[in-house]
């Protein structure tokens, strides 16, 4: 299969996948999360693939975030349903019922943090910076980093990101529990190639089932993601997002007014 924003590689039991716009540090927009859905749809129907690599093209991103560029185009009912369209797909990763390793080089900001979390396991370059800045924007997370965010880091270690907008390193992620494992710069791919490699070794029908099981943990999600979708879509009725967007795209700081 070919996509528009994506690599794909298969290579026995292992699919590889790339989000491939390092001009953009591979931020997400439409298409890729177009190509996410497909490609992951067709990885869930492939019996031959039994786990999953995803990582970003170049060594600066994972993926630096979402493309501010299209959020001027949005307001409120939009931007809700832009937010529950990223959700569906992120959904989709983590249901995909086979093991997805995140290989995180360099940045994995705001969508391209709660990708990462939405993969089962995450492993980063000791170079990596992880958050979610969306605060600094007039924003809040809409991909799912309110309510993936607290199952993974705990509930404090979470509002620290999400209120913050703080960039964390490598080392910091890790003692949150927020990534697996570090590695040196450029050998994220490596290693989450070789746990992939293991993870296909063992008995399938046991690996998803422990990832169902495992899941199945709290059953509030999906309410608690519907909830996130309206109020990411209630920030695009203010003027604060308008004044964090635009000192964004004009590489300024910007005087948010509480409105």
């Amino acid at each position: 299969m070919e996509f528009e924003t994506l690599l794909l590689e298969v290579s026995g039991n292992v699919a590889t996948v790339t989000i491939n716009r390092p001009e953009k540090l591979n931020a997400l927009n439409a298409q890729v999360l177009d190509d996410l859905d497909a490609c992951f749809t067709a990885l869930g129907k492939n019996d031959e693939v039994r786990a999953v690599v995803l990582t970003g093209a170049g060594e600066k991103a994972f993926v630096a975030g979402a493309d501010i560029t299209q959020f001027k185009q949005l307001d409120a009912d939009t931007a809700a349903s832009f937010a529950r369209r990223g959700q569906d797909v992120f959904n989709r990763i983590e249901q995909l019922g086979k093991p997805v390793i995140a290989a995180i080089n360099g940045f994995a900001l705001g969508g391209g943090c709660e990708i990462a979390i939405a993969c089962h396991i995450r492993i980063a370059s000791s170079n990596a910076r992880l958050g979610q800045p969306e605060v600094g924007l007039g924003l809040m997370c809409g991909y799912g980093g309110t309510q993936r965010l607290p199952r993974i880091v705990g509930l404090g270690n979470a509002l620290e990101l999400l209120t913050t907008g703080a960039h964390v390193t490598a080392e910091r992620a890790h003692q949150m529990g927020l990534v697996n494992q570090v590695v040196e710069p450029g050998e994220a791919l490596t290693a989450a190639t070789k746990m992939a490699v293991g993870i296909a070794r063992q008995a399938p029908m046991g690996v998803r089932l422990s990832l169902e099981a495992a899941l199945a943990t709290d059953a509030r999600l999906t309410e608690g993601l519907a909830l996130e979708a309206s109020l990411f879509g209630k920030t695009f009725e203010t003027e604060d997002l308008v004044e964090g967007v635009s000192a964004f795209l004009e590489r300024r700081k910007p005087d948010f007014k509480g409105r």
